[in-house]
């Protein structure tokens, strides 16, 4: 696949440059053109057909917001992602319900924006000549995270960088593995008894797995004594 075009859209030159500096440190982006204001980007956009605009919403002359809706309501085949100051819930949404990729607040880091600027381009490369797609296929552009987790509960494996502290990705994936084949569900005593650890061990484990939602919680009320809660995928 060629490379991606990107029109670069904002109106503060120091911020301009360094976006595009950090757009071009990301393999397979080139800036072709840049702009200081919606109404000058309008107009590149039209002429010079990007496949990507990153664009301020505070700007002179025509901010981001109008600047997106003339895009949409003119069918414009671009995708948009706002880079902005702008963190107040009415402004979000509006933007959000424009259809944009991705909606980045000043400031950041460059690893945020080189990770959007990835997960577009898989984006790119998968739509590429294609004409239907399966709900799975779908599911794996847009919600790639939900795919992830499907994966994991399929191969029995957690697919997670970052574990807290004193966590054993060993232990996490014994746990994850021993509620799943456990037909009726698993409690932390029966979990604990299984794989060989202790009942706040696997209390522990069982409830960071439930947070990031591998698995499900019930609550169960028995006779006398505390309720018990059975843990299943």
């Amino acid at each position: 696949m060629d490379k991606i075009k990107v029109l670069l859209v904002e109106d503060d030159p120091m911020v301009r440059e360094v976006n595009r500096q950090f757009i071009e440190r990301v393999d397979d982006f080139q800036v072709i053109a840049m702009s200081s204001n919606g109404v000058e980007g309008y107009k590149k956009i039209v002429e010079l057909k990007p496949d990507l605009v990153i664009m301020d919403i505070f700007m002179p002359e025509q901010d981001g917001l109008n600047t997106l809706r003339k895009i949409r309501s003119n069918n414009l085949p671009v995708d948009v992602i706002t880079v902005t100051a702008a963190n107040d819930m009415q402004t979000i949404q509006q933007i959000l319900h424009l259809g944009v990729y991705d909606y980045i607040m000043k400031p950041f880091t460059f690893e945020r924006i080189q990770q959007t600027l990835l997960n577009y381009y898989k984006f790119k490369l998968k739509t590429k000549d294609v004409q239907d797609l399966t709900q799975k296929e779908l599911d794996e552009m847009i919600h790639p995270y939900l795919v992830e987790i499907d994966e994991a509960v399929e191969s029995n494996t957690v697919l997670m960088t970052d574990l807290p502290k004193g966590f054993n990705r060993s232990t996490l994936d014994k746990v994850l593995k021993f509620v799943k084949d456990s037909k009726d569900g698993a409690s932390a005593d029966e979990v604990a008894a299984g794989i060989g650890v202790a009942r706040v061990t696997a209390r522990r484990y069982l409830d960071f797995l439930e947070k990031h939602n591998f698995i499900k919680v019930d609550v169960h009320y028995g006779g006398v004594g505390r309720p018990i809660n059975q843990y299943f995928v």
